[in-house]
């Protein structure tokens, strides 16, 4: 065996995901625009701002039940009152992530494990705060990635530290419709054969920005250059974490010819002998 490269669901080469902050109305068509066409947004939610009331400028914990995670959408915290956690006291910084998840999950009914860094997060440190700090709290309280900020660009890695999560681009990016067509463009087995891992293209944005800047068409464009694609897994923020953190639990044999899978989902991947799927509990023959 050459290589062994991950594939997402059925085999595809290529993932997207987006990541849009603070439960704002503007969510409701973005929720529905996105998907019309098939893709998936996770939405960060300040749960002391949720509104009590519907029409305002917030979305309510009905209107988050019913049109966000009743369409396949994510709802994941972005603190109890957006508070960046690298300007905050251990305590402050701790106790706003863990309130945003257990009012999330109380009024919501269900599991959150991710997390968006509201404000500046962890990309400056005062008082006291430290990196180390924050992402042991937040694995202690039971989050599992964070997206931050700070480093858009066009590698379309997968993160190497998912409590520091690079998005690839913020949706007024100057570049982000370059980048979109070069992620469309790109044909991974044709690439050289250490360079066929798989790519994740993630958007990151606000949706009243939208309203803001008037241009809800360049989003419309920048989804349907995105959207229907074969070779494209289009998933939440935390279906990208548990597939690729499953697929990393793959147990291999010291010659790499067997492959046992301890997870509870389906996992591909590709070798030179062709793409293989495992089946939860399974053991094949590579």
């Amino acid at each position: 065996m050459t290589f062994l490269h991950m594939r997402f669901p059925e085999g595809k080469t290529k993932a997207v995901t987006l990541s849009y902050d603070d439960g704002v109305r503007q969510d409701l068509r973005l929720a529905e625009l996105t998907g019309a066409r098939g893709m998936k947004c996770t939405f960060n939610i300040n749960s002391a701002l949720v509104a009590k009331t519907p029409g305002g400028g917030k979305l309510t914990y009905e209107e988050l039940r019913t049109e966000i995670l009743g369409k396949g959408h994510e709802v994941a915290i972005h603190g109890e009152y957006h508070l960046a956690p690298g300007t905050s006291r251990t305590l402050v910084g701790l106790r706003d992530a863990l309130n945003g998840r257990l009012q999330l999950e109380e009024h919501l009914g269900c599991i959150i494990r991710g997390m968006a860094y509201p404000n500046s997060g962890v990309t400056r440190f005062t008082g006291g705060s430290d990196y180390e700090t924050v992402r042991r709290y937040l694995r202690d309280i039971g989050i599992v990635y964070a997206r931050s900020l700070g480093g858009d660009n066009n590698r379309f890695a997968l993160p190497e530290d998912w409590y520091c999560w690079i998005p690839t681009a913020h949706h007024d990016h100057p570049d982000v419709l370059d980048w979109a067509r070069e992620f469309v463009d790109m044909k991974i087995n044709e690439l050289y054969l250490d360079a066929r891992y798989p790519r994740l293209f993630y958007l990151w944005g606000h949706s009243y920005e939208f309203d803001r800047n008037r241009n809800w068409a360049h989003m419309e464009e920048l989804c349907d250059l995105l959207c229907g694609k074969a070779d494209v897994w289009y998933a939440t923020n935390m279906a990208v974490y548990d597939y690729v953190t499953a697929f990393r639990s793959l147990v291999f044999s010291a010659a790499g010819t067997i492959c046992y899978n301890p997870t509870l989902l389906d996992l591909f991947f590709e070798t030179d002998s062709g793409v293989f799927r495992v089946r939860p509990g399974e053991t094949i023959r590579i």
